[in-house]
């Protein structure tokens, strides 16, 4: 049988629906001075306002703080805290001098009660000082195309250099929800935690309100500073879908987040990628079949906003042959999903029906046949 799948990119393109003339969602009655909302997976702008400029962004600044720590590795790794470091105006997880802390502990630290000291003890862990660490941030911004973002404080104490847009920390977002660590994190409500030294058993409690006040809720992060004002980013997932919230210098950020929640909600929904999967085959060497079907081990959902279907497509990566025998479910290839030009799901491709392996007679060589000739002939 001839192969039928070959590695490639298969554009499976999906017909756009007509849908009423519904607009986005006035966001001019929000207290923000910038806002928006996003869909998570996709990235695409549902709502936005100011969401372009340039503001200060107070604690927010932890979400990228937090991730680098957790992307470091050895988080239950104990170690002595820099003095230095936690001497720092603001918001504390009370940290003190010589305490014994983990690097899970800071991001706890960091996330739910917004301290300032973990922050600092982070740049000073990560990157030496918190200059060298700022630029690292910096770095980290340009790989996640963070385009209108610059770091000088691991905390976001105000500095006229320190600051970012609504769209850019709405997608530094995204990008760290992906970790299911600081998932885990920022959704935490409060956390019993033991450090100090001697450590000692104390509880952080989480700042962000909205995920006793709104249904769904995730977390993400609050933040403020006299410049800043009120900042609020938030993750909120409903029947499959997940938004992304954040304004920038809000008065009622609590209430704005609500209204953006419920009309992004009311425009959005989630359906299962439909596509077909018949013709994928992978070679088999030494089976009694030339080849198994396989199919993805998982199929995405795709989020449809305001009725409008996105571009789906696939990528196919399979093994060039699988030897035999072959059991059902045996990884084959992966298989990566795209809406638009997006990443946003990989996954395994697996076999859908095993096979047997050929056994042949074996047949001597003729060198074997005048060895076994001549020990007959010595026998006898």
């Amino acid at each position: 049988m001839k192969r039928k799948v070959i590695c490639t990119i298969i554009s499976a393109a999906m017909l756009i629906l007509i849908a009423p003339n519904v607009n986005a969602v006035s966001l001019s009655g929000i207290s923000a001075k910038a806002s928006i909302i996003i869909d998570a997976q996709s990235g695409k702008v549902i709502a936005g306002k100011n969401e372009y400029e340039k503001l200060p962004m107070a604690s927010t600044t932890k979400i990228m703080t937090t991730l680098m720590l957790l992307e470091s590795g050895g988080l239950d790794e104990e170690f002595k805290v820099d003095n230095s470091a936690i001497m720092v105006e603001g918001s504390s997880m009370g940290l003190g001098e010589d305490d014994i802390v983990t690097k899970r502990a800071l991001c706890y630290g960091m996330m739910l009660p917004s301290g300032n000291d973990a922050a600092n003890e982070t740049a000073v862990l990560l990157g030496g000082s918190a200059e060298k660490f700022a630029a690292m941030m910096n770095e980290k911004a340009v790989q996640l195309g963070l385009n209108d973002t610059h770091f000088v404080t691991p905390s976001g104490l105000h500095d006229n250099n320190h600051y970012s847009t609504a769209y850019d920390m709405a997608k530094l977002t995204a990008e760290a929800l992906k970790n299911e660590t600081f998932r885990e994190i920022c959704g935490t409500k409060s956390i019993k935690m033991t450090f100090g030294n001697p450590p000692y058993e104390r509880w952080l409690v989480n700042t962000n309100k909205l995920l006793t006040l709104y249904d769904g809720c995730i977390g993400v992060k609050t933040g403020f500073t006299d410049e800043a004002g009120r900042c609020l980013i938030s993750a909120a997932e409903k029947n499959g879908v997940t938004l992304i919230c954040v304004t920038l210098n809000a008065p009622n950020d609590w209430n704005d987040h609500i209204r953006m929640y419920d009309y992004g909600f009311s425009v959005t929904e989630s359906r299962s990628a439909d596509f077909d999967f018949s013709d994928l085959y992978v070679d088999v060497a030494g089976g009694d079949t030339d080849m198994v079907k396989v199919a993805p081990a998982d199929v995405p959902t795709y989020t449809i906003v305001n009725g409008e279907i996105p571009e789906m497509s696939y990528k196919v990566t399979l093994n060039k042959f699988i030897y035999a025998p072959v059991a059902k479910g045996r990884k084959a290839g992966i298989i990566e999903f795209y809406s638009g030009n997006k990443l946003i799901m990989t996954t395994e491709l697996t076999a859908e029906n095993g096979c047997g392996a050929v056994i042949e007679e074996y047949k001597p060589k003729w060198y074997e046949i005048i060895v076994e000739w001549f020990k007959g002939l010595i026998k006898s």
